[in-house]
């Protein structure tokens, strides 16, 4: 809901050797709503139709990334480029 864009999650179902996967994949709309949930017992292919003018209108309503602090940007991707370039 924060980015007010469509999200798609997917993760399989059923045993692989000791471990569980439990299914639930689902399509989230950009307002944070549940549009499609599959099972958690069986295979599943789920098509959700995206309105993408929603994305516009969420983003209207909910404005997270107007009020962004990019002046900070900068110092956190410095600050993460030397610890990663230390290992």
């Amino acid at each position: 809901m924060a980015n007010g864009v469509y999200v798609a999650a997917v993760n399989r179902v059923g045993r692989e050797g000791k471990l569980r996967f439990w299914g639930h994949s689902f399509v989230a709309g950009p307002f944070g709503e549940i549009l499609a949930c599959a099972s958690g017992e069986r295979d599943e292919i789920i098509i959700v139709k995206c309105d993408l003018s929603k994305i516009e209108e969420t983003r209207q309503s909910w404005p997270f990334l107007r009020d962004r602090r990019i002046d900070a940007y900068g110092y956190l991707r410095s600050r993460f480029i030397e610890s990663f370039d230390k290992h």
